[in-house]
């Protein structure tokens, strides 16, 4: 299979492919959704709030159809920690209102019938709500849950405050010692922290600085890497195809016996890192504020 066979396929053999790989779990926190909506759709500031929840409910929507049509089975997606809670009232009141729309939002409802998705939610987030003026968003992560819990097609966890997990494995694994009289083991823990098992990580998605987070006890180290150079609202079919095929063919090649190699492949090899000899993937530059990243042909 090469690349332009596998990129004009009906998504219904891509989903198929992927499928026959095995269960794929991949983590894909939508981030720059700000970035998105201003350069989307110029609006008045008084209609900003309401419009920005529009926009964003019918792009993560879509994003979420997309994955799953192209046979991801289950997918994470971090969406709130403790940097965006500090980016102010206003900010926070939208996400919570975003969160809200899970339970009761028509489209959201319609996506979790079609699509027979179980959702799930993981984190810290029921000690670091509870605290808050938005506790009332734990009763409504619990009915989310119960509406979807026959679901068994596809899975989505949302992460909330999931950047570490050290404390909330200790308490859960006390507290199974306390009621079972036996140390969990990891699949256990799992289990216990997520509301059921999840596989390792098959490959992680982000947008911006180089950096994959909020998938506590999944890493395994084999996770493929991807980080997309527009924010994450943008991802495209054709964009998240190149990354199935990359992950599904490209990575898993074992390096060649290099005694094999020919006298091409080795000048080959050599040229490609002379030119790019003193690049690093992930260094960027800072304009107007915002981080961008520094691409290998020397663009910006």
């Amino acid at each position: 299979m090469d690349i332009d066979t596998f990129l004009k396929l009906p998504t219904e053999e891509v989903a198929k492919i992927v499928r026959a790989h095995g269960p794929k779990v991949c983590v894909f926190p939508i981030n720059g959704t700000r970035r998105w909506f201003l350069m989307e759709r110029e609006l008045p500031s008084d209609d900003y709030a309401s419009a920005y929840l529009s926009a964003i409910i019918e792009n993560h929507i879509g994003l979420y159809k997309l994955f799953f049509d192209h046979g991801i089975e289950t997918l994470l997606t971090p969406a709130l920690g403790t940097d965006l809670w500090e980016r102010g009232d206003e900010y926070v009141q939208m996400v919570a209102e975003g969160f809200a729309a899970l339970a009761n939002h028509a489209e959201f409802l319609a996506f979790f019938d079609q699509y027979n998705v179980k959702t799930g939610f993981y984190g810290d987030y029921r000690k670091f709500l509870s605290k808050t003026k938005y506790s009332h968003l734990l009763d409504t992560f619990n009915a989310v849950k119960q509406k979807t819990a026959n679901n068994s097609q596809r899975r989505l966890f949302f992460g909330l405050f999931a950047s570490d997990a050290t404390e909330s494995v200790a308490e859960l694994s006390v507290a199974y010692y306390q009621q079972h009289g036996a140390i969990p083991n990891k699949q256990k823990i799992i289990e216990l922290y997520y509301g059921e098992y999840v596989q390792p990580v098959s490959f992680f998605i982000g947008f911006d600085k180089f950096s994959a987070y909020d998938m506590p006890l999944l890493t395994s180290g084999f996770e493929d890497l991807y980080f997309t150079v527009s924010p994450s609202a943008y991802l495209s079919q054709n964009q998240l195809r190149e990354i199935l095929f990359d992950h599904i063919y490209s990575r898993p090649v074992e390096e060649p016996e290099y005694s094999e190699m020919s006298h091409e492949s080795w000048k080959d090899m050599k040229t490609f890192y002379k030119v790019y000899r003193e690049t690093t993937l992930g260094v960027g530059i800072i304009r107007d504020g915002i981080w961008y990243p520094q691409l290998p042909n020397g663009q910006e």
